[in-house]
């Protein structure tokens, strides 16, 4: 096993005898040993990866049908729950903690005869942007130590990215799937809200929360989506058509896509000039490519942000509400109940959580609610209507992932605002709930990738990545 370039190579190395999955886990485990200094695992399950793999190859020679993940060596972020396995959510709070169940999405990766090899690191609760807000220290960008990953699926980007696993499982609430892809090189796919259950995801902000995928390539990612969504009873909100039957009547192959853009985000302050330049000369070539190119007025670019913590804030102030040291997770020693409570989340949350948690908690106190999530839920309103007006004219919204390049671990830990403001260009598809995909196109003079974001109507994936693909093959001309 000398290395990985897509699912379908490495399952036909499989049938065709030229690889097993005990050569291929040991091959990532190898490669994770190598590259501990990287911190992107927490756990890695190693024995557990090793038996899983002798089983499915004595599976598949034995003749019996494979699952479509067979052999696939895959992360979890560590917030999403594994049942028997550790889950802490990156947090001192639920440190040795274990999953008692499953999550949707884990039963369908051990169906399909995924082998799960660790769990990843991640920023607190999935609160931050760059991975810094771990409790468990630092995950580093493998392309530049110097630099970080992103977040809050930092270890699941660079487990990517570094070759320490074939695909990765994070999950998105503003962009923790496509910042930290965008940052590392890879591709990262948020689906539409309620393609994925979010059953056995720890919540943050659960109207927002979507589970997503790290991948090397865009048919990787499309078939581990095909593999992961669906209804489920566990989830009320999860959507009952799997993605290829919910636009059947939106033609995918069509040989003419049109492509909208924001104009006024390329000339936004906070976007690096040799980002904008490269993607405005990405967008004028586009028409000699067959795709039809529409500039989109949209005036709402500075509301976004404030409107996106607001809510997101007030729903982790309710969502965290339950770790108060009574029913799992660390407890502080007092015999004053209200005390062991004040003591159990000042001790064992971390500074960033803490800092949302009162955020949420002072936008939804009396007084405030009007002046601040009214307003903000409005802005949301605003941003679906604006998004369904805009995608009666263009298949797919084309955009900058994140304002930079990974940044220094130097240049923005100490102002968390600037931090925030790093979302601005991930976070409008979370508040309206649509697909969103992060593709890896090109590489600044620094050094470090960048790529392209493209968004499409809520529930339409097919079309996202259809024209993912199309996209990612002009690059390469």
């Amino acid at each position: 096993m000398l290395g990985f370039s897509s699912i379908k190579d490495y399952q036909l190395s499989l049938s065709g005898g030229a690889a097993t999955c005990v050569e291929a886990v040991n091959f990532y485990l190898q490669n994770i040993k190598e590259g501990k200094y990287l911190n992107t695992f927490l756990e890695v399950f190693e024995t557990e990866a090793l038996k899983r793999a002798s089983e499915l190859d004595k599976k598949r020679k034995s003749g019996v049908v494979t699952g479509k993940l067979h052999g696939v060596v895959i992360g979890l972020k560590d917030i999403i729950c594994f049942k028997d396995h550790k889950l802490s959510a990156g947090s001192k709070i639920l440190e040795n903690f274990q999953s008692v169940y499953n999550a949707t999405v884990v039963e369908k990766l051990l169906h399909e005869d995924a082998i799960v090899i660790g769990r990843q690191n991640c920023d607190e609760f999935a609160m931050g942007s760059s991975n810094m807000n771990s409790a468990y220290g630092n995950v580093l960008n493998a392309a530049d130590n110097t630099r970080v990953p992103g977040g809050s699926s930092g270890g699941s980007a660079v487990s990517v990215q570094a070759d320490l696993c074939m695909i990765s499982i994070g999950s998105d609430t503003g962009g923790s799937v496509r910042q930290p892809a965008d940052f590392c090189g890879v591709v990262g796919l948020k689906p539409s809200y309620g393609r994925v259950s979010r059953y056995g995801l720890i919540a943050y902000a659960s109207s927002f929360d979507q589970i997503g995928i790290f991948a090397k390539n865009i048919e990787d990612a499309e078939l581990m989506l095909d593999v992961i969504s669906g209804a489920d009873n566990f989830d009320s909100t999860a959507l009952k058509a799997f993605y290829k039957e919910s636009n059947s009547k939106n033609n995918a192959e069509k040989g003419k896509f049109t492509l909208g853009y924001f104009p006024s985000v390329f000339e936004h302050p906070s976007l690096d000039a040799e980002i904008a330049a490269a993607q405005k000369k990405f967008i004028a070539d586009l028409p000699k490519e067959n795709f039809e190119v529409k500039p989109i007025a949209f005036d709402l670019l500075d509301y976004i942000v404030p409107a996106y913590y607001i809510l997101t804030t007030a729903e982790a102030s309710s969502n965290l509400s339950r770790y108060d040291g009574i029913k799992y997770g660390k407890s502080a020693d007092s015999n004053d109940l209200t005390e062991k409570i004040k003591l159990t989340r000042s001790h064992y949350f971390g500074k960033e959580v803490k800092r949302r948690i009162m955020l949420g908690t002072f936008v939804l106190s009396e007084g405030y609610f009007e002046a601040y999530v009214s307003k903000a839920q409005k802005v949301r309103r605003l941003l679906t209507e604006k998004t369904k007006e805009m995608f009666s004219q263009v298949d797919a919204i084309i955009s900058p992932v994140s304002p930079t390049t990974a940044f220094k671990f130097s240049e923005k830990n100490n102002d968390p605002v600037q931090m925030f403001l790093a979302d601005i260009f991930t976070v409008f598809a979370n508040l309206t709930g649509i697909p969103a995909i992060a593709l890896p196109l090109f590489t600044h003079s620094n050094g470090m990738p960048f790529g392209i974001q493209l968004m499409a109507s809520h529930a339409n994936e097919l079309t996202l990545l259809s024209l993912s693909k199309k996209l990612a093959g002009l690059s390469k001309n």
